[in-house]
């Protein structure tokens, strides 16, 4: 069968398709133990990290995580960043991105001429933990956008999914019965989230605190992106085939 690379060039919007469901995020924490020995659970880490006075370089406020200055909640952590140690790209799983076409009339003696539309789409920016899940502000998803971008996705974090597709002129032979599949072309960024409590000055009404650190592995999965054509939302790398099987 013959197989094709993706061009970059405006795609159509059709209803034939299949999801990618691999491409969301795979997120792996575990409780480190912090300076003064206490331990926190995944989600507990995770949730310092999202209400950080400082997420990624960038300061917050409190309404950036939905707190209030009465009700709260209000700040967990001092500082939390994303630090990167590895990335890499590899292939997803094929999945079917079309209607058959058959060629199987009892009188059919010629190859049938078929306009194959197809599509398929990747998800990502999807986490185990509620807290790392999109939100109106991106979340921890919108934190991770700098780092994403470095690489060769150019959509950002807080995007749910994007689409590939086209339409292709194919022969059908006789007896034969033609679907198109694709593979998309995926990345890795594995890493770990760094939260940080500052030490605090004992004061007539509290003791001294020494600082806290915790640390929280982090895995994220999403599609490789081509830009689209005329300002066109970005596009899904990948592999496009056709597959011929019997009637």
């Amino acid at each position: 069968m013959s197989k094709r690379r993706l061009k970059n060039k405006k795609i159509r919007i059709v209803a034939v398709g299949s999801a990618l469901a691999t491409g969301g995020v795979i997120v792996a924490l575990l409780p480190t133990a912090n300076a003064a020995g206490e331990e926190k659970a995944p989600e507990q880490i995770m949730t310092m990290c999202q209400r950080a006075r400082v997420l990624n370089g960038k300061a917050q406020s409190i309404s950036d995580f939905g707190g209030h200055p009465i009700a709260g909640p209000s700040f967990a952590s001092d500082n939390c960043d994303f630090v990167e140690t590895k990335f890499e790209t590899f292939d997803g799983p094929t999945e079917k991105a079309s209607i058959d076409f058959p060629n199987c009339e009892p009188n059919a003696t010629e190859p049938a001429k078929v306009s194959v539309t197809w599509s398929a789409t990747a998800a990502q920016g999807q986490g185990k933990y509620t807290v790392t899940q999109q939100g109106g502000g991106g979340g921890l998803f919108g934190a991770l956008t700098g780092s994403w971008l470095k690489h060769k996705g150019t959509l950002d974090m807080t995007v749910r999914s994007a689409t590939a597709g086209d339409t292709e002129q194919r022969d059908v032979p006789v007896g034969k019965v033609l679907h198109m599949e694709f593979t998309p072309k995926m990345q890795r960024m594995t890493g770990e989230w760094r939260v940080r409590i500052d030490a605090r000055e004992a004061t007539t009404v509290t003791n001294a605190t020494p600082e806290q650190n915790f640390v929280a592995p982090d895995v994220v999965e999403g599609p490789v992106i081509l830009p689209g054509a005329a300002g066109a939302p970005g596009v899904v790398d990948g592999t496009s085939k056709a597959v011929l099987t019997d009637c």
